[in-house]
């Protein structure tokens, strides 16, 4: 067993853990961050991605050990004070999600995708950037919809 300590959501946790234990797993089951999914355990879907130190990944390829001293961002991590982060709301207001399983993957990828592209990222990059994340339920055009929504809400 060793002791990880991370921040997560902007509060500090410590955890003895096993050292082949994933980074999703110490979200879900140590802390009980159940947002962050597990979808297809082979980093297919992307619906576990968060944030470590700024930067999207894949919690489900990322050991927690290799996370120690970090900064996690979790899905609900987002909202502040009961109001939701702009891009989930554009989420919800564009109906991108129907049974919301790969949704905070989504939208914790639609995060990085805005950060690195700007706010007038165009629908051909939010589709390309988008590749890692699967939804078995929209069809996509929602999905690209409510990222860019959400990125020009961020932005302005």
């Amino acid at each position: 067993m060793l002791t990880v300590k991370m921040s997560v959501n902007g509060k500090p946790v410590s955890a003895e853990l096993e050292d082949r234990t994933l980074l999703v797993q110490l979200l879900r089951e140590n802390l009980r961050l159940t947002g962050t999914h597990i979808g297809c355990d082979t980093s297919q879907c992307g619906a576990c991605v968060v944030h470590v130190n700024g930067v999207s990944v894949k919690s489900c390829t990322l050991l927690a050990v290799q996370a120690d001293g970090a900064e996690v961002t979790t899905i609900e991590g987002l909202a502040k004070n009961g109001v939701l982060h702009p891009m989930q709301q554009a989420f919800m207001d564009n109906h991108g999600l129907q049974c919301g399983f790969c949704t905070p993957g989504m939208v914790m990828s639609a995060l990085d995708i805005v950060k690195r592209n700007g706010s007038a990222v165009d629908e051909a990059t939010v589709r390309k950037e988008l590749e890692g994340n699967i939804c078995r339920c929209t069809g996509y055009h929602n999905i690209v919809k409510s990222v860019q929504a959400g990125a020009k809400s961020m932005g302005g």
